[in-house]
């Protein structure tokens, strides 16, 4: 994992396979209770220039249970950029002086990747549009693998956003190290774009396509429901995107149920108190990878 010591994350495709079960296996140590001060002196800043409550708590959280400070925000639009005209280089160019590395979520696809070639400390990406989301992507393997015992050869469903979704993009990427198999449930508004396809059909990935959880729920090993990503497209969208406690009817007895979260009706409450709910723990593995990933980057 040298290639991340000092360099931040970007993007999943920066890691090896690997380099993914190597952080999957040191936030299992965190879980299990370990303590380190690796952060101690440091200041990390938090600058979420898009909403979030989850992605930026739990690194705050992560950092703070790792001996460090947070500076930033939490809303883009109380920035001299927003409201002065700054240039976003220059913002980062002024983040680059207060901070020992940099936490970020932007709205625009790309914006991480430039903050990591404007800045000289490490860039930690934490969403950048619908382009990529790969701390998301780590906790969602690592719940795959706390709920399963493996990675390897799941039965993977992806229900909801599939065309808009960062977490999906970033979830399909890493199918492709795993040999996942894939159901793709959602209306042909949201299915996948056609180079995704092309990319897992070229790496030997075993996909189909669904209207509804019913039709494959006796398959799944976990089901990975999003919410439409409203803020990125206009319009309505017709069709089925949700379940209901009579899916679950039909369910494997190791049937976890995943959900990047915030919900809407596409995941009902109802289902909270079933034993295929694995959101919220989904949520709490969060810190546990967070703490794994910046223990590897500013570890001596």
């Amino acid at each position: 994992m040298q290639n991340l010591r000092n360099n931040g994350l970007i993007s999943l495709q920066d890691l090896s396979k690997q380099d993914i079960l190597d952080i999957l296996a040191h936030a299992k140590q965190f879980k299990d209770g370990m303590r380190k001060n690796t952060l101690d002196g440091k200041v990390l800043a938090s600058c979420f220039f898009e909403a979030s409550t989850r992605t930026r708590l739990s690194f705050e959280s992560a950092v703070a249970r790792l001996g460090g400070k947070t500076i930033g925000f939490a809303d883009g639009s109380s920035t001299s950029q927003s409201n002065k005209g700054e240039s976003f280089v220059d913002t980062l160019k002024m983040l680059n002086c207060y901070a020992d590395g940099l936490i970020m979520r932007h709205p625009n696809d790309g914006a991480a990747r430039l903050a990591s070639e404007v800045m000289n400390i490490p860039v930690i990406n934490a969403g950048d549009g619908a382009n990529q989301h790969p701390t998301q992507t780590l906790l969602d393997l690592f719940s795959i693998q706390d709920s399963q015992g493996q990675l390897e050869d799941v039965n993977l469903g992806l229900m909801g956003d599939l065309k808009y979704s960062r977490t999906i993009h970033s979830l399909i990427d890493s199918s492709k190290l795993f040999n996942m198999r894939l159901f793709l449930i959602a209306t042909p508004e949201l299915r996948i774009a056609s180079e995704d396809l092309h990319e897992l059909r070229r790496h030997g990935i075993s996909y189909s396509f669904h209207s509804t959880a019913e039709e494959v729920i006796e398959r799944l090993d976990c089901l990975y429901l999003t919410r439409l990503q409203k803020e990125r497209f206009n319009g309505a969208i017709e069709g089925n995107y949700g379940i209901s406690l009579s899916t679950l009817d039909k369910a494997k007895p190791n049937l976890k149920i995943l959900h990047p979260l915030p919900r809407l009706e596409e995941l009902p409450a109802e289902i909270d108190d079933t034993p295929y709910a694995y959101y919220f723990t989904q949520a709490q593995n969060g810190v546990y990878v967070r703490q794994a990933l910046l223990d590897i980057i500013f570890g001596a």
